[in-house]
């Protein structure tokens, strides 16, 4: 009878990948990212990501929902952390899928480092972010070098859902400049005061969208008086996206197919 030898070989460690599901519509989504999906062993989505982005991931990859939504009951992100840290020590492939892009207001930084100090290998994916698909929807380029020499990508409340006092407000008042700001729906008002009180001028074009590229998407344009008013903003805790500066001139002339139930 043939003795077993003691296995000293050490448990097969898992990875991370953390991917950018796009704004919503699946067709935005990367080759790559389906690839990661289609590899995956547990994929962590977002409440923000749709069942058809989903559809992309392979049968037998475990789903598990880990939303994060303002206002609303949500998982705690320590909690994310510790979850992918678990699985990835099983030895699991674990795809955390999350709308946007996954460095840009996705809390990427908190995963990476969490992850990295366990000394579990973490990569990333890039999606289209919210900014880019709310340019193709109005037509418009945010760095049109008639308009503006940058763009800002900023966002619209702190940890506990206030009006971020800690930004370069004076900075972010630059006629030159288009500003997107992420996240805005219940501090635009506020948000659009203080930019006039640094000096932005009220007759700025601004441009307003709620669920970008889903078929729900609805659409406000106006100008930033009227952002600072509250007739452009809404409190649905629908993702709302901000677009302030000329660039979105001729928008804010167009028809707005603002619905009258998205400021009741």
């Amino acid at each position: 009878m043939r003795s077993q030898k003691p296995s000293n070989a050490s448990p097969k460690l898992g990875r991370v990948t953390l991917v950018g599901a796009g704004p919503g519509d699946p067709e935005l989504l990367t080759m790559k990212a389906v690839r990661a999906m289609q590899e995956a062993d547990v994929i962590l989505f977002d409440a923000l990501v749709s069942q058809d982005v989903l559809a992309f991931a392979r049968s037998t990859a475990k789903r598990m929902l880990v939303g994060k939504r303002g206002h609303r009951p949500s998982c705690r992100q320590e909690d994310i952390n510790d979850l992918m840290l678990k699985l990835a020590r099983q030895g699991k492939h674990v795809v955390r899928l999350k709308c946007g892009d996954p460095v840009l207001f996705g809390r990427a930084g908190e995963e990476i480092a969490h992850l990295s100090a366990a000394g579990i290998p973490v990569s990333i994916v890039p999606g289209i972010t919210s900014a880019s698909a709310m340019a193709s929807m109005f037509n418009v380029s945010l760095t049109h070098r008639h308009h503006a020499q940058s763009v800002r990508f900023v966002t619209g409340h702190t940890k506990d859902g206030a009006m971020p006092d800690d930004l370069d407000w004076r900075g972010l008042a630059d006629a030159s400049s288009t500003l997107v700001i992420y996240m805005g729906g219940r501090t635009g008002a506020a948000i659009g005061r203080r930019l006039i009180a640094e000096g932005l001028a009220e007759h700025t074009p601004c441009a307003v969208a709620i669920s970008i590229s889903r078929p729900e998407e609805r659409q406000c344009f106006g100008t930033l008086g009227a952002l600072a008013a509250g007739t452009l903003t809404t409190t649905s805790d629908d993702p709302v996206l901000i677009g302030i500066g000329s660039v979105f001139a001729e928008c804010a002339t167009a028809t707005s197919t603002w619905p009258v139930a998205a400021n009741a």
